[in-house]
């Protein structure tokens, strides 16, 4: 039960696409990843995915139309629905979402699919 700073906590990450987990509830963790460039198109069979904006812009493009944030916005991508994210300048993000979800859900990359689990 101790406070924790996400300015000091985004400070320590060092690359991009690499998520943290920086804390656990209810079987979801609370990860931070800072993005820039184009990820890959991806879903997420089972699992939901919140995207909340702490500084900078992304995008999540789908098949149709694209939803663009600002930081303080945030957008939930639906599971099974196949998705991907891009930011033009780096972006810091908050990702919400079960423990143990692969970052890159059904698909496998050697580039961009990040270790489980990693905590800072």
């Amino acid at each position: 039960m101790n406070k924790a700073s996400l300015a000091e906590k985004f400070a320590l990450i060092h690359e991009h696409w690499r998520p943290k987990v920086v804390a656990e509830l209810n079987g979801q963790e609370l990860k931070l990843v800072k993005f820039a460039g184009v990820f890959p198109w991806h879903q997420h069979e089972l699992e939901d995915e919140l995207f909340l904006v702490w500084r900078g812009q992304m995008t999540i493009e789908f098949h149709g139309h694209n939803v663009t944030l600002q930081a303080g916005e945030f957008c939930v991508v639906p599971r099974g629905v196949e998705h991907r994210t891009r930011a033009e300048a780096e972006a810091e993000v908050l990702v919400f979402e079960p423990a143990q979800t692969r970052n890159t859900g059904n698909v496998e990359d050697n580039a961009f699919t990040a270790p489980n689990g990693v905590r800072i």
